[in-house]
């Protein structure tokens, strides 16, 4: 077993282990594989492991890395911060944009989704840390900004994004993820009337396991899944 198949087995177990200490089904829990610092060679490892899909940040690596067979081999998300000037670059390439916190990108997303006949798979970004370094919505503006989406008719809000402040302890992320949790029950269900549950994508190598206790149904895992692990599953 390589080390990747083993750092992939050891996130998987401590996943399930989250989930069945929360009560919930571990095959709820999407495990993208951030990408960000992995290198080729370790994305074609990838390929053959039960990582649900990839998680993109930047635009020019994900043009770079397009053309290699192993990085389309799963579901490509991207979930850094997107300039409405980059879409038109990744809108026929990936499977679901993780980070639409503002009209003008909405807009031009739905723009460029028309161009090619297809409609696009987005979450809104939350910014639960109120970090002024960091995209995403303050929580209080997030159900207006949801409701006015439906004036784009190509894209399909599948549900919420968050990215904690780096927390010193574990515990310190559960009142950012319980937040993100609760607004997005409260604008799914109350305000948007929408009878399937919400894609919750949050938590990341240091917190997915706080964010599952919390309702994530993805999680962003990217050094948990390329450093090496000393307790990982031989």
């Amino acid at each position: 077993m390589t080390q990747i198949m083993q750092n992939v087995a050891g996130v998987r177990q401590r996943i399930e282990a989250a989930a069945r200490a929360a009560g919930r089904n571990p095959q709820d829990i999407t495990l993208l594989a951030a990408v960000k610092y992995a290198s080729d060679e370790t994305l074609r490892e990838m390929e053959n492991t039960d990582v649900d899909g990839f998680g993109e940040n930047r635009v020019q690596q994900l043009l770079a890395r397009w053309p290699d067979p192993a990085y389309r081999a799963k579901p490509l998300h991207f979930i850094g911060s997107l300039q409405t000037n980059k879409v038109k670059y990744v809108i026929d390439k990936v499977t679901m944009i993780h980070s639409l916190d503002s009209e003008r990108l909405a807009a031009e997303i739905d723009r460029q989704a028309a161009r090619i006949g297809r409609t696009v798979d987005v979450l809104a970004e939350i910014n639960c840390g109120r970090e002024a370094d960091k995209g995403g919505l303050l929580p209080e503006d997030a159900a207006d900004f949801c409701a006015g989406l439906s004036r784009y008719p190509h894209l399909r809000l599948c549900g919420f994004m968050t990215m904690a402040p780096k927390c010193p302890e574990k515990r310190d992320y559960i009142p950012y993820f319980t937040q993100t949790y609760n607004l997005s029950i409260d604008i799914w269900c109350k305000k948007l009337h929408n009878n399937i549950e919400p894609v919750l994508s949050m938590g990341m190598s240091d917190s997915f396991e706080e964010a599952i206790a919390c309702g994530a149904t993805m999680v962003r895992v990217g050094r948990g899944l390329f450093a090496p692990q000393p307790d990982a599953v031989s």
